[in-house]
């Protein structure tokens, strides 16, 4: 697999536009006055299965070779309901590799999308080995959460209708769990000509506890950590990827870290203010705005809000906790 360019997120976007929503870019004047910026949010919370994850998912399925009967994929939740929609879409059969302690919300869609989940423990198994396993037996495609050229190409055209909408901007803030959005938001924001190529800088937002990109790109090397213990699963990552670490290594200015408190002080802000759900991974690139983590004050700032599936009991729970 080669690393994707700005040509294949082009692409991806003409190949996935009949299959996806192109969702809604948000504003806030009372957020704004807030944080002394303009933010222009990515709502991808109204994307088809709840999230960004749909756009690589999709492009990544539609350019398997014609022979390909069926995908295993290894996913917490978002990933896991996106191969299975779109595998579905495609007439092709999904399995689902999922970590036992996955958000049940996401496992009842997963499986109402037609997909077969098979359940593995995240803090003592291998869910590459067992998914890799399980294509081998099957003689199935693997589409990884993150690590796929086609999955970062799509997951880039978020970032790409963000920026057709609002035109130039200072800074662009994405989640960071493996990559696959930052790095497909760096080449859509970082290429291309015209008001595109005006320099934007592009920071990824991590957790506190699981800062392994952080740490990568600040050894020039690739570091893998435990499990991280967030709320955030969707980042609950312990490497970047291959692909991903070498666009994010040349295109991406900082990784900032925010701690679980942030993420639901976000969500509670969110819904107060904007009146939507954002689930705590999808909080991650709103929350380092609000919070300070990174300094926003009188810039044009694009934040994706990555996705809104989070079960409506844990939802009240957090907030009620907090």
């Amino acid at each position: 697999m080669t690393i994707p360019k700005f040509s294949d997120v082009l692409d991806a976007a003409a190949r996935i536009a009949p299959h996806i929503h192109r969702t809604p870019v948000l504003t806030s004047r009372r957020v704004d006055a807030r944080v002394d910026a303009t933010l222009f949010f990515k709502a991808e919370t109204f994307q088809r299965t709840g999230s960004f994850k749909f756009r690589g998912a999709t492009n990544a399925v539609r350019n398997l070779p014609g022979h390909v009967r069926g995908i295993v994929a290894y996913s917490s939740g978002n990933h896991a309901q996106a191969v299975a929609l779109a595998a579905r879409e495609a007439g092709l059969a999904a399995v689902i590799v999922m970590p036992r302690d996955a958000p049940e919300t996401k496992r009842r869609a997963t499986e109402g999308y037609g997909a077969q989940v098979i359940f593995y423990d995240r803090y003592t198994e291998s869910r590459e080995a067992r998914a890799q396993t399980i294509a081998d037996e099957r003689g199935y495609a693997l589409l990884p959460p993150f690590d796929h050229p086609d999955i970062i190409a799509g997951q880039g055209t978020a970032a790409l209708e963000l920026l057709e909408e609002t035109g130039p901007l200072d800074l662009l803030l994405a989640p960071a769990g493996g990559g696959g959005l930052l790095s497909g938001s760096a080449l859509a924001a970082s290429s291309g000509m015209g008001d595109r190529a005006r320099a934007t800088r592009i920071v990824g937002v991590e957790p506190q506890a699981g800062d392994d990109m952080r740490r990568s790109l600040a050894l020039g090397r690739i570091e893998t950590i435990p499990v991280p213990r967030t709320i955030a699963d969707g980042a609950q990552t312990t490497r970047i990827g291959d692909l991903t670490f070498p666009i994010i290594r040349d295109r991406v200015s900082a990784i900032a870290t925010v701690p679980d408190t942030a993420l639901v002080d976000t969500m509670r802000a969110l819904a107060g203010t904007m009146k939507i759900v954002v689930e705590p991974t999808g909080c991650l690139a709103a929350a380092a705005a609000l919070t300070g983590a990174v300094q926003v004050s009188g810039l044009r700032v694009g934040i994706i809000l990555s996705g809104g599936n989070v079960d409506m009991g844990r939802f009240v729970r957090l907030l009620q906790e907090a």
